[in-house]
């Protein structure tokens, strides 16, 4: 919830109560203040910066967005609700900036976790699918967009109607490709 600079602000300012609390015999207080600066430290390993990079990267701020996601150490250690969302920022980010293969790689580690919403859960499976098409990887893109196929009563119909055009575009892709690979096939016989 907090970027990492207002988190050591406030946990120095804890920690200088902290000492005050102690030097004045007040015990109480003095834990209720080491037990904030506890709980700071804990949320900055359980939920890193995230709220702040969502916020930047819903108003298009791409670069305070890669700023906050890298103020994150360990994203391993984020928890695993926040992982995937950590991900799927990450993917939206390198799509953005038309690091394909670096958002195709954070999508699939995205969808590995649980998302918001299985919309958002699609969607991740929708954007590896896509850059594998992209990329020519029609088997990968296939794979991935048979995993949409067990959400598909719960998603949005925006979402239903990608889906769609990304299944269109793959027979026509496989189409293609199949028909020039007879072509070469014939052309070999003459």
């Amino acid at each position: 919830m907090f970027s990492n600079r207002t988190r050591i602000f406030i946990a120095f300012i804890f920690l200088l109560s902290l000492g005050i609390l102690v030097y004045f015999h007040i015990y109480e207080l003095a834990a209720v203040a080491a037990m904030m600066i506890i709980l700071l430290i804990w949320d900055y390993f359980r939920q890193g910066t995230l709220v702040v990079a969502s916020k930047h990267f819903h108003v298009k701020d791409y670069d305070k967005t890669a700023a906050s996601l890298n103020e994150i150490m360990k994203p391993e250690w984020l928890s695993k609700n926040r992982r995937g969302y950590y991900e799927f920022i990450f993917g939206g980010l390198c799509l953005q900036r038309q690091d394909f293969e670096g958002a195709e790689m954070h999508y699939e580690i995205a969808a590995q976790y649980p998302l918001r919403s299985v919309n958002d859960h699609v969607a991740a499976l929708v954007s590896v699918a896509n850059i594998s098409i992209r990329r020519g990887n029609f088997e990968k893109a296939k794979a991935y967009l048979q995993l949409t196929e067990k959400h598909k009563e719960k998603i949005t119909a925006k979402m239903k109607d990608v889906i769609s055009r990304l299944q269109q575009e793959l027979r026509k892709e496989s189409g293609q490709q199949e028909s020039g690979f007879k072509i070469k096939k014939s052309g070999d016989k003459k």
